[in-house]
């Protein structure tokens, strides 16, 4: 295994999606997780090693990782699962990667930092949908407006949602501001839309990425989404029993492991972003994609694919600090222009 790729969590819907990618563009992945009968079913699919290891024993991770150069790390929810994968990466010098959208993951992580970086060990979390796009859209507007203050990004294309990411969302119900919603429209090229501000991860990791503090993020919500959004901080204390956890999750993805492949095939993503500075000048950019769980599964396979060749700078790194804005535009299907 020395030197390989390990994709933890590999059975999962956004776990499978980036192994199949990765066996797919040759890079022999190991595919590891909890339960090994699951992970044998979808190493066998596509021909691939296999290991299985709980993250609950320290020792057992690093025995599960050990001579591994990359571990790309998609069981969520991530609050529970990535410092112990980050603790025993940086343990065994191999560099970490994982697709969360948790800004308590990436906070917990960014202590880690000078652990990684005195090991030589990248730590990037969000190598997926969160946040590559609007990662790299927000880097490139600064870069066209130095001296830019305020960020503004909007999401559209996430209308579904696969169990796992839903019940990630529950989990970090508490955290929604309570109350109606601040809304927004904005034109993602199909004509006026309505998107509500939520605390999207970029809100911590833009600042870090561009230096620019006011960062705000939109998405843009059918119905159903907005009252999601309104009523989950009322139910954040019954979201703690796991029971009602798991039956919200299955109503938000519609009953699905995940969006079925002909509705992915058929979806588009878009990030629109904006930069103004104290003057008043302000710049703006679209970003098209393949659909969310489709760009996650690309962006986080190329990520892995470049550590695997050295290109990895050691420490807390996000997608712009460690490989810039345009490493969006090299992933399939990834137009920007800029308005």
């Amino acid at each position: 295994m020395a030197g390989s790729l390990v994709v933890y969590g590999a059975y999962g819907y956004t776990g499978e999606l980036v192994a199949r990618v990765a066996a797919q563009r040759g890079l022999s992945p190991v595919l590891a997780g909890r339960d090994s009968e699951r992970v044998v079913q979808v190493a066998r699919a596509i021909g691939a090693d296999w290991r299985a290891f709980p993250l609950s024993d320290p020792e057992a991770i690093r025995r599960g990782i050990r001579g591994a150069a990359v571990v790309l790390h998609c069981a969520g929810p991530f609050v529970h699962t990535a410092t112990p994968m980050a603790e025993a990466c940086i343990d065994e010098r191999a560099h970490y990667l994982d697709v969360t959208g948790e800004v308590p993951v990436f906070r917990a992580l960014v202590a880690l930092g000078p652990a990684a970086r005195n090991a030589g060990v990248m730590l990037l979390p969000g190598a997926g949908f969160d946040v590559v796009p609007t990662d790299c859209l927000a880097v490139h507007l600064v870069r066209r407006l130095p001296g830019a203050t305020t960020v503004v990004l909007a999401l559209g294309g996430m209308d579904r949602f696969s169990r796992g990411s839903a019940r990630t969302m529950l989990e970090q119900a508490g955290s929604l501001p309570r109350g109606k919603p601040e809304t927004r429209t904005f034109d993602l090229g199909v004509g006026p839309v309505t998107a509500v501000r939520v605390p999207w991860s970029d809100v911590f990791t833009a600042p870090r990425s561009t230096g620019v503090e006011d960062v705000r993020v939109y998405l843009v919500a059918n119905p159903i989404i907005r009252a999601s959004l309104r009523a989950l901080p009322v139910l954040a204390p019954a979201l703690g029993v796991a029971a009602v956890r798991n039956a919200l999750a299955s109503l938000l993805s519609r009953g699905d492991a995940g969006p079925p492949e002909p509705l992915r095939a058929a979806r588009r993503s878009v990030v629109y972003g904006e930069a103004t500075d104290p003057s008043g000048r302000r710049v703006a950019s679209l970003q098209r994609h393949p659909d969310p769980y489709g760009l996650t599964a690309l962006a986080a396979v190329e990520i892995a694919a470049r550590a695997l060749r050295g290109e990895a700078p050691p420490g807390w790194q996000t997608p712009g600090t460690a490989y810039g804005p345009d490493l969006v535009l090299s992933l399939p299907g990834v137009a920007r222009e800029d308005l």
